[in-house]
């Protein structure tokens, strides 16, 4: 792979790279009756990075599969899918398409952007680490991220919940994202 030295920062060279599906995870985590924590991941999705000349004007976007979602338990990955949550058949998918980079502090960017969930979309910020680039075995250039978010599930309109005796809700209001990944150049 092509890099540059940028702020003393090995990066690929501008251009666009897309999401390698076999080497990304898309997951999630939510409070399970304010006692653990349910993850989970989407199993299906798409998206690339746009490496600028300039790292900070750099954009991305991410389109996953609403229907995806896999917690590991048949019922309450139908439940997810369904109207009380995702509505995957009304609303197939979840996108992101980043605004801006904020900022950064050595391999640590902020990136700003528009999340779309059920047709609501609201303003995230996630925080990305960049974790290198190199090149494979098979000779292909890759470059590493991880990505992490908070957001309250409610204010895109995932407001089911059930109430607890012992007080409390079943499913936390608070949904942590993290994604780790590689991206490969565009063909």
């Amino acid at each position: 792979m092509t890099t540059r030295t940028w702020e003393d920062l090995q990066i690929p060279t501008a251009g666009t790279f897309n999401l390698d599906a076999a080497h990304t995870r898309i997951g999630f985590v939510v409070k399970h009756m304010m006692v653990s924590k349910v993850r989970g991941h989407f199993d299906q999705f798409s998206g690339s990075v746009t490496i600028a000349e300039n790292p900070l004007e750099s954009s991305a976007e991410l389109a996953i599969k609403a229907e995806s979602i896999s917690t590991g338990v048949a019922d309450r990955d139908g439940h997810l899918r369904g109207d009380d949550f995702l509505a995957a058949e009304k609303f197939p998918e979840i996108t992101f398409r980043s605004t801006r980079v904020v900022g950064h502090s050595g391999d640590e960017f902020t990136v700003v952007g528009d999340l779309t969930v059920r047709d609501v979309t609201k303003q995230v910020e996630l925080t990305v680490e960049y974790g290198g680039a190199g090149t494979n075995p098979w000779g292909q250039s890759v470059w590493g991220f991880s990505i992490t978010t908070e957001i309250d599930r409610e204010e895109f309109g995932l407001t089911w919940n059930q109430a607890l005796e012992t007080g409390g809700v079943l499913v936390g209001k608070k949904i942590k994202i993290e994604i780790e990944g590689e991206a490969n150049p565009a063909a």
